[in-house]
């Protein structure tokens, strides 16, 4: 750009140069005025003028930042070893109930079940033992009954059912316990089966109808002797009651 501007320079001097020559032409015939000469054709170009000096460095440029580019692809790197498996983390609170869901589509039908086997009965195996007298004995056995256990793993059920009275006469209080047994044993298994009439008035001879009963384990197959007992209370060992059993 540099050379350009230099001819363009150097043609307009030319041009001012020539425009002074035919000025000068035009002055000397004032008084003899003659036909315009044909143009003379155009003079040689002029020589590229010198380099012009080094201009001053300008100041950086800075453009405006350009748009994100597109996200790269994935890499192919080698897999890294498992890491230390954490702390197992604390248990969270529970959570409040949930809505009660819909009721859910009716299940189909299951199969017919086979016909199972016809049961056999359990043939009852119990004896009732009675008798119709008074007893007036504090202690000692009431009634004794024979009795065939069939199994060994079974319990026992017994029943007494009658009038019972005990009298503390002069005394202020009185006691009397009537108990089973078993072939001359007490239940142990789980505790003894026996009932327990106490009085603290003097001269009371009321007869009620007492009943007592329960079941005794532990018992082997076999002859069974029941008994039927009455005794001083556990907590009195006295003999100052007066025991009667029936009326």
């Amino acid at each position: 750009m540099i050379k350009w501007f230099c001819c363009v320079s150097l043609f307009s001097i030319i041009i001012s140069i020539t425009s002074v020559v035919l000025g000068t032409a035009d002055m000397n015939t004032d008084r003899c005025a003659g036909v315009s000469g044909i143009p003379g054709s155009h003079g040689a170009p002029g020589r590229d003028g010198r380099d012009g000096a080094r201009g001053d460095k300008g100041e950086t440029g800075r453009g405006e930042k350009g748009d994100v580019g597109n996200k790269g692809g994935k890499g192919e790197g080698i897999q890294g070893p498992q890491g230390i498996a954490g702390l197992k983390g604390s248990s969270g609170k529970v959570g409040p109930q949930g809505p009660m869901g819909p009721k859910g589509i009716r299940g189909v039908n299951g199969l017919k079940g086979d016909k199972g086997e016809q049961g056999g009965s359990v043939p009852a195996n119990w004896k009732q033992c009675v008798w119709d007298r008074e007893d007036g004995k504090d202690t000692g056995v009431i009634q004794e009954c024979q009795f065939k256990k069939k199994e060994g793993s079974s319990s026992l059920r017994v029943a007494y059912a009658g009038n019972l009275r005990v009298a503390c006469g002069s005394h202020s209080y009185c006691c009397s316990r009537w108990y089973f047994t078993f072939n001359g044993a007490e239940c142990s298994g789980p505790m003894t089966i026996e009932g327990i009439v106490y009085s603290n008035r003097k001269g009371d001879t009321v007869h009620r109808h007492r009943q007592i009963e329960g079941y005794c384990e532990n018992i082997p197959a076999g002859q069974i002797t029941v008994g039927f007992h009455i005794g001083n209370c556990k907590r009195w060992s006295s003999t100052t009651h007066d025991g009667h059993t029936g009326w």
